[in-house]
């Protein structure tokens, strides 16, 4: 008797996307994008004080949850549809463009490589498309409060 396989969407109960985020089993998420700050700038006393107020920011919101991802993007579906047009390409004008586009996505990657991008998520059980838009105001404006840029 066959497994049947499931998507990772319904392994993560998520039914659609909404304007505030995604909709699932156990009610809505809302993400909110933080930009990180380099500590390796900031004064040991800053840097005490950034995390106390994120650890004030979680108290205060038993919801929230850190989700940390690389901002790198998989570029070899491109470069190789890229590598393969220089190849059939007569015209050397065009063929040195996708050279030029090759070396492009290669700097792009390299640059990325090693950033991070934060997210903040918040568990919304409310279903109400008001109730939602009022809680993810609410979430952003002390998020802000406590000194972080979303």
């Amino acid at each position: 008797m066959g497994k049947k396989k499931r998507s990772v969407q319904d392994l993560m109960g998520i039914q659609s996307f909404t304007n505030y985020g995604l909709a699932t089993t156990r009610g809505q998420i809302l993400f909110f994008l933080v930009t990180p700050t380099n500590l390796s700038v900031l004064s040991p006393q800053s840097i005490e004080s950034r995390v106390t107020k994120l650890a004030d920011l979680l108290k205060m919101y038993g919801e929230l949850e850190i989700f940390a991802t690389d901002t790198a993007e998989c570029f070899d579906e491109n470069k190789a549809y890229l590598l393969g047009r220089v190849e059939a390409e007569a015209t050397p004008q065009i063929r040195a463009l996708l050279q030029k586009d090759i070396r492009f996505l290669e700097d792009v990657q390299m640059e990325i490589a090693t950033a991070r991008q934060f997210l903040l998520l918040f568990r919304c059980h409310s279903t109400k498309t008001e109730q939602v838009f009022k809680t993810a105001n609410t979430v952003e404006k002390a998020i802000s409060d406590h000194g972080f840029e979303v």
